[in-house]
């Protein structure tokens, strides 16, 4: 009986070891898995990514445990400088003399559209959070190599554009950044403003980077609209907003932040930015789990709360490594069918999904920023007014503009 019970434990101990020597069996191309964060680390969005997606990159691997398959998990990064030419000689030399598998973040959108063609010619990965144009999932998808993640300019303007006209914002003038994101943005909210019930009185477009907003915001006030749609980022929408309230704008119109994140609300200061609308795919004080998470990240970022960026590139770097083991291989077409089938549950998102065309669906929010009376202490920013499901915020895929798709 002593035998049958020592052979019985044997069994079941090599049964649960099965999975784990399966995975130290898998296969990967090189010696290690190399995962690569493209952002901007010193220019208008190194606090909408930079140094805290890498952190967060990092924090993933290290929450997976450091290793593949017996192998090295390594974080690189590089600064694009907001360059589509510099990002794609980054990941040139990445893909092809580094042996990095994947690009994450990826902002802004020209460098993403960029980066993510080169991932399509090279066929490797990218996953891109920081980058809002929806033509990443529609005229320029890659569905076999792109995963578009956080946010488009579709669920922005869906969220925020029909609860501002609902409210009595019906008629709007832009402020748009010069380059693909601020064409989206303001495209894909006029449609949503025009089938609200509302109109376009115009828009003006301005240089990315700029410092001086006071022409842009002059023909903003003469426009009679009654909203100010920022379709800008980063450093623009910070910048514009401020010079809105040294102009006295806010007084007689009302601005929408049309892509704000809580690093610039922090940047701005809740006297300035207090009542504003926002949509947001995530907030560090939703709930115990992504509190928890977000006292982690401060640790390695000197008290620094993270944004919705920060915690989809660690959601994105940690569904990509489950994504590989469970593939037991690093090839490109058996990761991505496996991120495409197995659902993403974590601090970031539940019930999140990647469709065919690449775009990772989830709930978003529309939040109030509060007023320095509501909040508790730094960091402590949002009132939460709304989650909208992820099928109703996101272009539906039966509308996609995705060439590879068939419809």
């Amino acid at each position: 009986m002593k035998r049958k019970l020592i052979a019985a434990a044997i069994a079941t101990a090599l049964a649960g070891a099965a999975p784990f020597a399966m995975a130290q069996q898998g296969k990967l191309s090189g010696d290690a898995v190399k995962i690569g964060v493209l952002t901007d680390m010193s220019g208008l969005y190194a606090d909408y990514g930079g140094p805290g997606a890498v952190a967060a990159a990092r924090l993933a691997v290290q929450d997976f445990g450091g290793k593949m398959f017996g192998k090295d998990i390594v974080v690189v990064n590089a600064d694009h400088q907001n360059k589509p030419d510099v990002a794609k000689n980054v990941a040139q030399q990445w893909f092809d003399r580094d042996g990095v598998d994947i690009s994450v973040e990826n902002l802004n959108s020209a460098v993403a559209l960029t980066v993510q063609a080169l991932a399509k010619e090279k066929n490797k990965i990218t996953i891109t959070t920081g980058a809002a144009t929806a033509r990443l999932t529609n005229e320029d998808c890659a569905p076999a190599n792109g995963i578009h993640y956080l946010m488009d300019t579709i669920a922005l303007s869906n969220v925020v554009g029909k609860a501002i006209v609902k409210d009595g914002g019906d008629s709007w003038y832009f402020l748009t950044a010069d380059y693909a994101f601020g064409h989206s943005l303001e495209k894909d909210t006029s449609e949503v403003v025009r089938s609200s019930g509302g109109k376009v009185n115009g828009a003006v477009r301005h240089p990315l980077g700029t410092s001086d907003f006071s022409s842009f915001l002059l023909q903003a006030q003469t426009s009679g609209a009654k909203v100010v749609g920022l379709a800008n980022a980063g450093g623009d929408t910070v910048n514009s907003i401020k010079a809105a309230a040294e102009f006295g704008i806010t007084r007689k119109q009302n601005l929408a932040a049309l892509l704000m994140l809580l690093t610039d609300v922090h940047a701005i200061g809740l006297n300035t930015a207090q009542g504003l609308y926002l949509t947001e795919g995530w907030y560090w004080d939703l709930n115990a789990e992504t509190r928890a998470w977000s006292d982690k990240f401060s640790k390695v970022m000197n008290g620094r709360k993270p944004n919705s960026n920060h915690a989809s590139v660690y959601s994105a770097t940690m569904h990509y490594l489950k994504a590989v083991q469970a593939a037991g291989t690093d090839d490109t077409a058996a990761v991505m069918a496996k991120m495409k089938e197995m659902p993403i549950n974590d601090m970031f998102a539940k019930g999140g999904k990647i469709r065919e065309d690449g775009r990772m669906v989830h709930d978003m929010y529309l939040f109030q920023v509060k007023k320095p009376s509501e909040s508790k202490g730094a960091w402590d920013y949002y009132n939460l007014k709304g989650t909208i499901k992820g099928d109703d915020a996101f272009q539906p895929l039966a509308q996609t503009r995705c060439a590879a798709i068939k419809k």
